[in-house]
């Protein structure tokens, strides 16, 4: 054979064994890929039988178990409050109360007792005039009543409007006072408990609150200060807020739906009941030695309204809450002023639950019942249990049901009974009642901050002690409005977006499709709907954009 007959042969040799080993490996690695695969859907099987579905099953009962204790909660007090219409249960026919004569008022009768109204403020150039204003408008003997400012705002401009408004009250006769201080510490607890260290308040026998963007009606006093004067053990006298701004657009009305069940329901069921409910921090009067007595304004919690109504309950005191009793007022028309409000005030009480639950059980001043009214349906029911179940339940486990079949929820658990939960929200605010299927969509959007704000005042972390005052905007609502519409569009849009709803409604909407896709149930219905609500959200686009003041 020739040389050049002997290298082709190798030549071919070697390539068609080059060939073979090629072959080999890719073999292996096609084998060894599929056994992979095989194994690892193997181990997902095993635990998803073991672990996984168990664990699931576990959840899904514990939020059924919730839900029948808040539907049995609320099916408790729209008794109550039943019962209260139905035989006309007024504050009137349970505390004594006597008319004070208001033709006294000119004459200054020294009969009328002493009575403080504090305004705390923080940049409220917005709103200072027309509050200051109702306050001094109220209608007590002139040498008989104290109009207090409590203004700690850093804005130069704002300091100076207030200041001037109350040097234009005084010169009219009217006893105002002017109060600055050099910090904020405590924010507004702060404010309050600097405000009634000043010599004049200890004349005082009871202080009414009124934040900057609240206006009372002349008579406020007269209808509240008697029922203090004739019962002694009553410590606080809480009036209903009503909004001016309710109809500005979408957002403030599923607001004002959600507030007006709290104050026709909720308070109204706690004042009637136990004599016990929050302090909602302004449109109220305390008997000051009750607040005195009960330890002053603490800063420990971002609700010091809350915590002083908790204390004085604690002591023995008494608070009442009048639902027929109106205070004008101002809801947020921004969605990121009510994040802002609604983590400091779901933080907040689930701070000071942890902080009070021991003083409560601990207490002697404080009945069986009312210790468990005020541990069980105060604060675990309404402040812990409502948020958790409308985002952990609706946004999470229940989406969840459509990947994993052998997990089911019972329709009463799904639908009939959210529903009547909401039908009984729906009667604090008839109205609104068409609003109702865009109010769900809303509030389990907002139980995404409030769980998160939950768990930090639970365990202490993150912004637990934040405070950011809820914009205000008072008069020149509309005309600030309109002023910024044409300007919405240069509105940075890593100002408006929010990731995490963002991404809670990409979750949903995948859940959506997948039941659309392999499922055999109609809740994609309800999960698309709900995503588009979280990426509404998500991109900020509810409620006004009003931009940012210079202050």
């Amino acid at each position: 054979m020739s040389p050049l007959a002997i290298f082709h042969r190798l030549a071919h040799d070697t390539y068609s064994s080059l060939l073979l080993s090629m072959s080999q490996v890719r073999s292996f690695k096609a084998s060894t890929w599929e056994d992979t695969i095989t194994r690892i859907s193997l181990w997902w099987e095993q635990a998803r039988a073991l672990v996984v579905v168990p664990v699931f099953k576990f959840l899904v009962a514990l939020c059924l178990i919730m839900s029948v204790m808040l539907f049995v909660e609320m099916m408790y007090m729209g008794l109550v409050v039943a019962y209260i219409k139905l035989f006309k249960r007024k504050p009137e026919k349970v505390y004594k109360w006597e008319a004070m004569e208001e033709d006294d008022v000119e004459c200054g009768s020294e009969s009328f007792p002493m009575v403080l109204v504090q305004i705390p403020m923080y940049n409220e150039k917005e709103v200072c005039e027309q509050s200051i204003a109702a306050a001094c408008k109220i209608s007590w003997p002139s040498n008989r009543i104290i109009i207090q400012v409590l203004d700690d705002s850093t804005d130069p401009a704002s300091k100076e409007l207030v200041k001037k408004e109350c040097e234009r009250w005084s010169k009219e006769g009217v006893n105002i006072t002017f109060e600055i201080r050099d910090n904020r510490k405590g924010y507004k607890a702060g404010a309050l408990r600097e405000g009634m260290k000043h010599s004049y308040v200890k004349q005082c026998d009871y202080v009414a609150i009124f934040d900057a963007d609240f206006q009372p009606e002349p008579d406020f006093l007269f209808r509240t200060v008697p029922f203090l004067i004739h019962n002694p053990k009553l410590a606080l006298v809480q009036g209903r807020w009503e909004f001016v701004n309710a109809g500005q657009c979408m957002m403030t009305r599923l607001q004002e739906m959600s507030l007006s069940y709290h104050f026709m329901v909720e308070q109204q069921v706690g004042s009637s009941t136990f004599a016990f409910f929050g302090f909602n921090g302004t449109a109220g009067v305390w008997r000051i030695s009750a607040l005195n007595e009960s330890g002053g304004w603490n800063d420990q919690t971002t609700v010091e309204d809350m915590d002083l109504a908790v204390r004085a309950t604690l002591r023995g005191w008494k608070l009442l809450y009048l639902d027929d009793l109106k205070v004008k007022s101002e809801l947020p028309c921004s969605f990121n002023a009510l994040r802002s409000q609604q983590h400091r005030w779901t933080c907040g009480p689930a701070n000071l639950f942890r902080k009070m639950a021991g003083k409560i059980i601990r207490s002697e001043n404080v009945s069986l019942w009312k210790k468990l009214y005020m541990l069980y349906s105060f604060f675990f029911m309404r402040k812990l249990v409502a948020h958790v179940l409308s985002f952990c339940f609706y946004c999470v486990i229940l989406p969840a049901t459509v990947l994993f079949p052998e997990v089911t929820v019972p329709k009463w658990a799904a639908f009939y009974l959210p529903s009547l939960i909401t039908l009984l929200i729906a009667l604090g605010r008839l109205r609104s009642v068409h609003l109702l299927a865009f109010w769900v969509l809303f509030e389990n959007a907002m139980s995404l901050v409030r769980t998160k704000a939950l768990v930090m005042g639970l365990f202490e972390t993150g912004r637990v002690q934040e405070w950011v005052v809820t914009e205000k905007l008072g008069d020149g609502l509309k005309t600030k409005l309109i002023a910024q519409a044409p300007e919405e569009h240069h509105v940075r849009f890593r100002d408006r977006v929010h990731l995490l709803e963002l991404l809670v409604g990409a979750y949903l909407l995948f859940c959506g499709c997948y039941d659309i896709i392999y499922g055999k149930q109609t809740l994609f219905l309800y999960l698309l709907f709900q995503s588009v609500g979280f990426f509404v959200v998500g991109f900020g686009y509810v409620g006004k954009y009003v931009a940012a003041s210079s202050s």
